[in-house]
């Protein structure tokens, strides 16, 4: 199918590694005029290079700006950088266990900042040129998390939640016009992040990884269907899909891509 994403150009924030950069492949292998970011140039340009290396054969592009969007400055800089945008994938995320009680002010502050105000800020600047192109996509990476609210990373699934709420209020902001907003709510992913987390879980464990991510759904994540980490490649399937004219039906959606977790029917 194609996705008729030829030209459009995509912005996806936090896409050095993991899902971003899945999905910032994705969007380049169909086509798109891809702005991979992250906070260093260092990791920027490794991802541009990596992009590039894709070898898509649709004609798109690929760039890179490096800037920190956990700050309203950061924003404003690549906004500089980058004034229009046809796609908005608001990917920029961070994650990090925690008992709640030690959870001070700061953190939940970071948390939000990080997780929410960046893609709010940036939709903000983006969505009036959306507006009077009467076409646009914009994407809000949240979480299973959002909807099940880990124990062990409560702020962490508060900022999911908040995801979830803000893509489906900028939805109705815009009905009527052809501009969609969505969230997607990944489960667990093989991401960078994860992957490392696993990985040092095995090493101070003494066993396989294999053991400890068939322990992870066992006992943290019992409800999978899938029992085992999505690849970052099958969340981006999703987030690639909603960025095209293809999904222009999809409007205001939380999107599970969560391997069953979540039990809920609606």
């Amino acid at each position: 199918m194609d996705l008729q994403l030829r030209g459009k150009k995509a912005l996806v924030t936090g896409s050095t590694a993991g899902i971003g950069l899945a999905a910032a492949i994705g969007l380049y292998q169909e086509g798109a005029s891809v702005v991979v970011n992250g906070r260093t140039r260092d990791r920027v340009d490794q991802a541009v290079g990596r992009i590039r290396g894709t070898g898509g054969d649709l004609g798109g592009q690929v760039s890179g700006i490096a800037a920190d969007l956990s700050t309203a400055e950061g924003v404003a800089q690549l906004v500089q950088q980058l004034p229009e945008v046809d796609i908005l994938v608001n990917n920029l995320g961070i994650f990090e266990p925690k008992p709640f009680e030690e959870i001070p002010d700061e953190d939940w502050l970071r948390f939000f900042e990080t997780n929410v105000l960046s893609g709010v800020r940036l939709t903000r600047q983006y969505l009036p040129a959306m507006r009077r192109k009467d076409w646009g996509r914009v994407v809000f990476i949240s979480s299973e998390s959002g909807l099940q609210i880990p124990a062990e990373m409560i702020h962490y699934g508060m900022t999911k939640t908040a995801q979830i709420a803000v893509a489906r209020g900028i939805a109705e902001t815009v009905a009527g016009t052809g501009i969609t907003v969505n969230a997607v709510l990944p489960g667990p992913t093989e991401s960078e992040g994860v992957d490392q987390f696993v990985a040092d879980l095995a090493r101070q464990q003494g066993v396989e990884r294999s053991v400890v991510e068939a322990e992870f759904f066992r006992t943290a994540r019992p409800s999978s269907l899938l029992k085992r980490f999505a690849t970052v490649e099958e969340v981006a399937n999703m987030i690639v899909y909603i960025c095209s004219p293809r999904a222009s039906a999809t409007n205001g959606a939380a999107l599970r891509v969560d391997g069953g977790v979540v039990r809920a029917i609606g």
